[in-house]
């Protein structure tokens, strides 16, 4: 089935330079950030991608700043998986932002940082207001479906949970809202691993970016900031604006 296997070289070996067009986008695209949606200024923890830290997602926060939202980094250095460090340095931060502001926070997981944010909000959902996750391959069955494996096994040494495969086989719905944002032009993940089951509080959407600029990605930003603008009582699926109706294929399906 497309989509289920790694990228092929033709998409892997270009990501990082359509990455670079995505960033181009953004930078372009710069005046319409006046329109973007606005909600209530709630706190957000942004978790990175596989070998990213917080200065890879740095477009992301001044984005959401400037939508008046209080984003926050994790503060663990480089991702290079769930470490001693990473796996109770996420908990104790996302226990000190919920402590610090009096109310759920949401969580953005960038690839490897969006299945740890669906690990938490698993775990402690009354501290979760939402999870979005970007390129995130939630459904992963097989290592060789990432492009990443070598890379994330070069630390597996220091890893002290184990990544099971196929990711959240026996789990039902997130406990809380759940908005996966993938590209089915991905260079690193089999994007069909991305997709999330629909549900009364969980979607896909589809966006033309590539894996590595996907968190910077104009289409991206916008449908993170339209569901930052929910209310929190009030989760309903994301309808882009007919302006970027042709930025936003329709969805697939798992099947």
């Amino acid at each position: 089935m497309r989509g289920t296997a790694a990228p092929g070289d033709l998409l892997y070996f270009t990501d990082p330079a359509r990455a670079a067009i995505d960033y181009a986008l953004m930078a372009c695209t710069a005046p319409l950030l006046a329109a973007f949606p606005r909600g209530d200024h709630h706190p957000v923890l942004v978790l990175p991608r596989l070998n990213g830290s917080d200065t890879s997602t740095a477009t992301l926060h001044t984005v959401l700043r400037g939508l008046g939202y209080r984003t926050h980094g994790w503060r663990l250095g480089r991702n290079i998986g769930p470490t001693s460090k990473a796996v109770h340095g996420m908990r104790a931060r996302l226990d000190y932002l919920t402590n610090r502001y009096q109310q759920p926070v949401t969580l953005i997981g960038w690839s490897l940082g969006g299945i740890y944010a669906r690990q938490l909000a698993r775990r402690t959902p009354q501290a979760v207001r939402q999870v979005i996750t970007l390129g995130s391959p939630i459904r992963l069955a097989r290592h060789d479906q990432s492009r990443a494996n070598r890379l994330f096994h070069r630390h597996s040494h220091q890893h002290i949970e184990p990544l099971d495969l196929p990711l959240e086989r026996d789990e039902g719905p997130l406990p809380v809202p759940a908005t996966s944002i993938y590209t089915p032009l991905d260079g690193i993940v089999a994007w069909r691993t991305c997709l999330d089951e629909p549900g009364p509080r969980a979607e896909n959407i589809a966006v033309l970016a590539s894996h590595l600029g996907i968190a910077s990605h104009p289409a991206a930003l916008w449908a993170v900031a339209d569901r930052l603008a929910q209310p929190a009582d009030h989760w309903t699926p994301f309808r882009p604006p007919s302006f970027l109706h042709m930025s936003y294929p329709a969805p697939e399906s798992r099947s």
